[in-house]
């Protein structure tokens, strides 16, 4: 048990990367394995994860996030929404709601098993969706929610500031 305790201790955002080492296969297998086996609405998994690893392509994200540290990290994991997939079995709600809430469970496992295995990683949420899924080749099913760096630190990541449980946690 404290094992998982201390990884999220130590999961923290990193926005530097050593170029020179990249993500070992298994490593990033092993996160997705993880990724895909987050909880997911009707057990549907209505999302899709994207990798990219080649400087071209992630050098077009970092353009597409307005962020520098995209294109250094070795790798970066695409989260999209499947929607339609969510809507079959759960109408609206599955389209508005669980198939967003399946593809950002699915990140934040991928996150935490990343941190796990010792790999440094930034959760991005500001990019712009549509040059994103151009830059895919997305189908219009498919739709891009989170991106997630990959790779090993250059930099000591510093511990942020957090609000007390009591300005979060309210009780009836």
């Amino acid at each position: 048990m404290s094992d998982f305790f201390s990884t999220i201790r130590r999961r923290h955002s990193v926005r530097q990367y050593q170029s020179d080492m990249p993500v070992e296969t298994e490593k990033l297998h092993a996160v997705l394995e993880c990724a895909v086996s987050a909880p997911s609405a009707g057990d549907l998994q209505a999302y899709q994860i994207g990798v990219v690893e080649t400087p071209s392509q992630r050098l077009s994200l970092s353009h597409a996030t307005g962020q520098d540290f995209v294109a250094e990290a070795p790798v970066c994991l695409i989260f999209c929404t499947d929607a339609e997939r969510s809507a079959l079995s759960f109408g609206d709600r599955g389209r508005d709601l669980y198939a967003l809430q399946d593809a950002t469970i699915a990140a934040a496992y991928a996150q935490l098993a990343a941190t796990a295995a010792d790999l440094a990683t930034t959760w991005v949420g500001y990019f712009d969706s549509k040059e994103i899924a151009r830059l895919l080749e997305l189908p219009p099913a498919l739709q891009p929610v989170a991106l997630l760096t990959l790779g090993y630190a250059a930099e000591q990541p510093r511990a942020t500031s957090r609000r007390q449980l009591d300005e979060v946690v309210f009780r009836r």
